[in-house]
């Protein structure tokens, strides 16, 4: 079913969409809203789809490779190994995605934000994130090596297993997020408030990169613990 929206815009509700179908739409050169369709497997690269809305489609293993994506939204789309690689995201609002195992690496996601998403063994590697909002993400086992969370308030970010080696989280506050068993190698925590964060398999070798953070005595104690010292 396809139905004209309000004016300079169009939806396209439960339709499979491959590549040729997709370029007719891009075509139209008007923002279009994709509802329940299916872009599983599709190559979509290289098109632009700027200000267009993804709304609860299923994008498994579509590719999306150098694709102009700004100012988009994606709600409650289902996209396990997704190809986002060189594409540019930039303004965009990812709400409630599963995107786990998706390749994003090279892709720009200035000013954007993304919120309640599942973001498993995804590749940000190389990604451009200057003024990027994060809130309730899975990015356990994820590689985010480089990336810049520099005085942001971190909110239910589950690093568990994550490549972060190079990261700055200086000045950044953890508020129920986890950096369990997290690759730390050359990232900095300058003034951070680590005291909401779980830190499971931190080591004591680590510790200078967390010189000026702030943790509590909790998890003091536990880093402690690792000498055979009590913290009373």
């Amino acid at each position: 079913m396809q139905s004209e929206s309000p004016p300079n815009s169009f939806i396209v509700t439960d339709q499979t969409l491959d590549r040729e179908a997709a370029s007719a739409l891009v075509a139209r050169k008007i923002p279009v809203t994709l509802q329940r369709c299916n872009l599983d497997g599709a190559d979509l690269s290289r098109l632009s789809f700027a200000g267009w809305n993804f709304d609860a489609c299923r994008l498994s293993r579509a590719t999306f490779t150098g694709a102009k994506l700004t100012e988009t939204r994606w709600s409650s789309c289902h996209g396990p190994f997704a190809d986002f690689t060189g594409a540019d995201l930039s303004e965009s609002e990812i709400t409630g995605c599963d995107f786990n195992n998706g390749g994003f690496r090279g892709v720009a996601l200035t000013s954007s934000s993304l919120k309640r998403c599942k973001l498993t063994g995804a590749n940000f590697a190389e990604a451009r994130t200057l003024g990027c909002d994060f809130e309730e993400i899975i990015f356990a086992d994820a590689r985010l090596p480089g990336f810049s969370f520099r005085k942001l308030h971190l909110k239910q970010l589950d690093f568990s297993g994550a490549d972060v080696s190079r990261c700055d989280f200086r000045e950044a506050v953890f508020e129920a997020c986890s950096l369990r068993e997290a690759h730390l190698v050359d990232s900095r925590f300058d003034g951070a408030d680590l005291r909401g964060a779980d830190l499971g398999g931190v080591r004591l070798n680590n510790a200078k990169q967390f010189k000026g953070a702030v943790i509590s005595r909790a998890q003091a104690a536990d880093l402690l613990s690792e000498l055979g010292l009590k913290v009373l």
